[in-house]
């Protein structure tokens, strides 16, 4: 018979310690020390019974089960690296709101015989949801709604979810969310450590036995970090994040983690009445109201994953009438900004010392690449000096603390981009050595 012990194990990053203490050892987090209680098997007897599992060869290996499927969302695939491989586990995460339910929905609209665990809502309220997904774009169209093959299962208890669902013929399982499911089997409440991981492991081997694709949805902290264990991210396959603001329509779906592709590439939306819509052209999307010819204004050529994106920056610099002048900057790391304004005070000889000034990334995106930095010092130069940019003019390039113009990575790749939308003044360290020689010919 089996023994039972208390053990503490650590909210943050799933360690255990024999004793509480305020601090975890292993993350530095304070507070996160809950008590647990953990089964261990007498000693000296063997679990498995006796049996041996049988090995497999390389060339006895079958690849025919791992054949990737579409998901008829254009921008979900190419974040999964192709579609979704059977038996795949998938987590996604993000802020509450930002649509997660939305994009799922959607998916499971197009994946053929789904089952939705609803967990945190009713089957009411999703069906409410599909209706109004499926009603706009049947008006929109000018067609009636279609009809797909969608169950619902409103169940928390993860040992019942799994006996629900075992004999069904299914192509996707969507649970939402992993932190509501628990096992009657195991102490605590649902979201504990020991409930998350159990649960999770639990529909991993499911998903591996039945070669159907599961994805959970997952909670994020208020500091944007993923709720729950560290190691439910090791457990799956992988981790979805959908980020953005909600004062914006643009959703933003990138990969932390992803066993079958690459982790750089990013799903980029928009979010409507008729729920998340692709979007194919980001640049276009970004420039779409832009004013040609504004003082302040330049275009920066980012990377966003694999795929090369134009977006604007704005700069308004003024007349302080504070004894320490502003600088402030939205979507854009605000020391960056200062390192830039003192490069142009002593290499440019641009009068910004005793000067406000302003940065903005439009569109609501964080760019942290330092691509963007020759862009920003344009910018500030057109505002300050009161002249506009040349017409159809990109900035592609780091500058240095020596006012020097860096290469940056993809600047082929940039630079047909911009061709591509009729831009053709390339701004770079192809074009001018130091930043100094460009504000001087403005």
């Amino acid at each position: 018979m089996g023994k039972s012990s208390v053990v503490y194990e650590c909210n943050n990053c799933g360690s255990q310690s024999a004793k509480w203490a305020g601090q975890c050892s292993e993350c530095g987090k304070w507070n996160t020390l809950t008590e647990s209680v953990q089964m261990r098997s007498e000693k000296g007897k063997v679990r498995s019974g006796g049996m041996v599992a049988k090995l497999q060869k390389l060339d006895e290996i079958e690849t025919s089960a791992v054949t990737r499927r579409q998901t008829g969302i254009g921008e979900l695939d190419r974040v999964l690296g192709g579609g979704i491989v059977p038996g795949e586990v998938i987590l996604m995460i993000g802020e509450p709101g930002i649509g997660k339910s939305t994009i799922l929905t959607q998916l499971a609209l197009k994946m053929g015989k789904v089952a939705y665990i609803c967990g945190e809502e009713s089957p009411g309220q999703v069906k409410i949801r599909v209706g109004r997904l499926q009603g706009t774009r049947g008006r929109t169209q000018g067609s009636a709604p279609t009809v797909v093959d969608l169950q619902m299962l409103a169940e928390t208890d993860v040992d019942m979810i799994i006996a629900s669902i075992d004999k069904l013929d299914l192509d996707l399982v969507i649970i939402d969310s992993v932190q509501t499911l628990y096992s009657s089997e195991l102490p605590g409440l649902a979201g504990s450590i020991s409930q998350i991981r159990e649960c999770t492991a639990r529909l991993i081997n499911y998903a591996k036995s039945h070669n159907v694709p599961v994805i959970l949805v997952g909670h994020v902290t208020k500091d944007g970090e993923m709720a729950g264990p560290k190691v439910l991210e090791h457990m799956v396959d992988a981790v979805l994040e959908l980020t953005g603001d909600r004062y914006y329509d643009l959703r933003l779906l990138r990969t932390q983690k992803n066993r079958f592709g690459a982790t750089d590439e990013v799903g980029v939306f928009q979010m409507v009445e008729s729920g998340l819509i692709e979007v194919a052209n980001p640049s276009k999307f970004f420039l779409a109201e832009r004013e040609e010819g504004a003082i302040g204004s330049s275009i920066c050529v980012i990377m966003e994953g694999t795929r090369p994106v134009l977006i604007e920056v704005q700069a308004l610099v003024v007349e302080s009438e504070l004894p320490v002048p502003r600088r402030v900057s939205q979507g854009v790391d605000v020391r960056r900004v200062m390192i830039l304004l003192g490069v142009l005070q002593k290499y440019a000889r641009l009068p910004i010392g005793n000067k406000d000034v302003f940065i903005k990334v439009t569109g609501g995106l964080n760019v942290k690449e330092p691509a963007i930095d020759l862009a920003i010092c344009l910018a500030v130069a057109s505002s300050t000096l009161g002249k506009a940019l040349p017409k159809n003019s990109v900035a592609v390039g780091e500058v240095g603390l020596l006012g020097e113009i860096r290469s940056v990575s993809w600047g082929e790749k940039r630079v047909k981009e911009a061709s591509k939308l009729g831009y053709t003044k390339i701004f770079s360290r192809e074009s001018n050595k130091r930043v100094s020689e460009i504000v001087k010919g403005l």
